[in-house]
């Protein structure tokens, strides 16, 4: 993604660099604190590295935090290509197959654009399976985890031990749900005008 020549008007309060998560695409993550930066953080690209621009005021805590939600969203605006049904419902044959056993067949899945307060829903009765389009462009791991949580229903309809014990075998669960978590929290916040690749920070 290109630098957006407003991000880096005045000099940085701070800037740190250290090494990506592995898969994250980029040799280096170049964090930059701005005492001018109050409400927003965004991310680019520069060349090898992913810069990171954030509020002076923001803890370590919150850092490494934005810093893993702006890599993501990185990475789901790179991803160019998004999933037709055919090929989501292939992708949830694969994952039922992979971490349940084969043991969910779902008759149907596909996208739909009338769920706007939930991920994703199943109609166990039927087999069906609907997916939020708001997942579209999304990080594929995010995709597959709202995949696999309603296959497990297809074996077990609510929430209880369970359902959760069937979810452990996906070793992206927690991340996936915190970057859930994190965009229901992003969409709860006042918008501020930005340019493209940046979020409102608290």
């Amino acid at each position: 993604m290109p630098a957006d020549p407003l991000h880096r008007a005045g000099t940085p309060h701070r800037s740190t660099t250290s090494q990506p998560p592995s898969g994250s695409g980029a040799s280096a993550i170049e964090v930059r604190r701005s005492a001018r930066r109050r409400r927003t953080v965004s991310a680019y690209r520069e060349g090898d590295r992913t810069v990171v621009l954030i509020p002076a005021r923001m803890s370590e805590a919150e850092e490494q935090r934005w810093v893993n939600v702006m890599l993501d969203k990185l990475a789901a605006q790179e991803s160019k290509r998004a999933l037709g049904d055919a090929e989501l419902g292939e992708r949830a044959r694969r994952l039922s197959e992979q971490y349940f056993g084969g043991r969910a067949r779902p008759a149907s899945v596909r996208w739909v654009t009338n769920q706007n307060t939930r991920w994703g829903s199943c109609t166990p009765a039927e087999g069906s399976i609907r997916l939020s389009h708001r997942l579209q462009g999304m990080p594929e791991y995010v995709v597959d985890y709202v995949l696999l949580h309603e296959l497990a229903h297809l074996l077990v309809p609510g929430h209880g031990p369970r359902f959760w014990e069937l979810l452990t075998a996906y070793p992206r669960t927690e991340r996936a749900r915190g970057y859930l978590e994190g965009v229901v929290a992003a969409e709860r916040l006042p918008h501020v005008p930005g340019a493209r690749g940046e979020s409102p920070a608290g």
